[in-house]
């Protein structure tokens, strides 16, 4: 039986249009209003894993790991660790840090009193060095920085070497020492493997010299591997304005076979005029650097001397003396291309300093 309305069609018309204006003002406001835009996101950026505050230096580094919220497409993370100044991280050639789909992130860096995360776009290119952190604006979406988490404090460890006091830097409570002195006076740093990661070893006067000859004598020095590098130099913690009044003499492939093996440096080393490499024979040496003002001169000469492997002065971005001291300094490279396979032990004769 078919049941039909008492009502004429425009009634029944007008219910219809009623019903379809209600469904569609409801879903209206299920997505966010008609014609209205949705507030945009502020990116937030969150630290979950935050390394120790260290000394800065290309040898040690931590993990350092957040979560970014708010994040758009194409934009990526860059870090910095602050030593002095702000250094971008890991590396200054590659200072990008990927954010997974989830909005984490995670990379190594090099250790410093502060850690930064700094949300760009496309358009932001990272400075390998700053004064101070970016600012929102001109690539840069969002900043976020925290302080290094205080380590457990080492028992302080010190030696005697040719005359000098050296503190050992991360002394290792309960472990084989690193570095130590031998009946003969001698100064040995040593690196092994402990589970899946190498130590360091290295020494620090605990007096400043400031102008004048540093000297190192070293006998019967090993074949480092591509990945070991042996340095001595200068260091001034609290000076980041003059490049920690860093001068070195680096002895390292930094991880490439291809390259030679020692170098000459008067810091920051990505200037190209403030780097000298050159091959460093095998044998007993003896390295030194006389630092003046405005002049930084280098020479290395086998023992028993013979002639002269390498010299160079530096006359362009020569560090005033202040607070620096000197180190000795053995370890691993961490961007090496090819693995240290073998501990490695370097002994040191003798050091000397002469105004």
């Amino acid at each position: 039986m078919t049941t039909r309305s008492n009502y004429p069609k425009e009634v029944h018309a007008c219910f219809w249009e009623r019903q379809v204006a209600h469904v569609l003002w409801v879903a209206c406001l299920l997505s966010a209003g008609c014609g209205q835009q949705a507030p945009a996101v502020t990116p937030v950026i969150e630290f979950r894993v935050v390394p120790e505050a260290g000394p800065g230096g290309p040898d040690r580094m931590a993990t350092i790991a957040g979560t970014v919220r708010g994040v758009r497409a194409g934009q990526r993370i860059v870090l910095f660790a602050k030593s002095g100044q702000w250094w971008v991280q890991p590396f200054s050639n590659r200072p990008y840090t990927a954010i997974a789909d989830d909005g984490g992130f995670e990379s190594a860096t090099h250790l410093g009193t502060e850690y930064a995360a700094v949300l760009v776009d496309a358009s932001y290119k990272p400075p390998k060095v700053v004064e101070r952190l970016p600012v929102d604006g001109a690539g840069v979406v969002a900043v976020a920085s925290v302080a290094g988490k205080a380590g457990a404090p080492a028992p302080p460890s010190y030696l005697q070497f040719s005359g000098y006091d050296w503190e050992v830097v991360e002394p290792r409570a309960g472990r084989p020492p690193t570095a130590w002195t031998d009946g003969e006076g001698r100064l040995h740093l040593k690196v092994t493997k402990e589970g899946n990661e190498w130590t360091r070893a290295e020494v620090a006067a605990r007096r400043s010299l400031g102008y004048g000859t540093y000297s190192f004598t070293i006998r019967e020095m090993p074949v480092l591997e591509p990945a070991t590098a042996f340095r001595m130099f200068t260091w001034d913690q609290d000076e980041g304005g003059q490049n920690h009044r860093e001068i070195d003499i680096e002895l390292s492939r930094w991880g490439d076979r291809a390259i030679k093996n020692a170098q000459f440096v008067v810091q920051p080393y990505y200037v190209a005029a403030n780097s000298f490499r050159f091959e460093a024979p095998g044998g007993s040496m003896q390295h030194a650097f006389r630092w003046e003002p405005g002049r930084v001169s280098f020479r290395s000469v086998p023992l028993p001397p013979s002639r002269v492997a390498a010299e160079h002065v530096f006359t362009s971005g020569i560090p005033t003396p202040g607070l620096e001291t000197v180190h000795l300094n053995l370890y691993v490279y961490a961007k090496s291309r090819t693995p240290q396979q073998k501990p490695v032990e370097v002994v040191i004769e003798k050091f000397e300093f002469l105004p």
